[in-house]
């Protein structure tokens, strides 16, 4: 957890839900989420062929913690599976357990 500005800042896969509100109640602080843009170019076709990650989701992740190598693998993993193509909802879950199973280091 990072703290800014008087903020705690409860990074994806960090601490629970519950661990930020004892935070908060106990400290005084609000507990906050960063916001991952998800956004993916993928070109004319239904195939995955130009599919990559929009530098916006790159640096939705890099501003969660993650360093840009680990980030840019993340975003172009999720991009690049031809299962989430028009699947809005799953590109969602896909990426909160890719946040899950990839933790940020510090």
């Amino acid at each position: 957890m990072l703290r800014i500005a008087g903020f705690v800042l409860v990074l994806a896969g960090l601490a629970g839900v519950a661990e930020a509100q004892r935070l908060s109640a106990n400290a005084g602080y609000v507990a906050m989420r960063p916001t991952i843009a998800i956004s993916c170019y993928r070109g004319p076709w239904q195939q995955v062929i130009w599919d990559r990650p929009q530098p916006e989701f790159i640096d939705s992740l890099v501003a969660a913690g993650y360093d840009i190598a680990t980030a840019s693998a993340i975003a172009n993993r999720i991009c690049r599976d031809p299962a989430l193509v028009n699947d809005p909802a799953g590109l969602r879950k896909a990426v909160a357990r890719m946040l899950r199973e990839t933790p940020v280091r510090n």
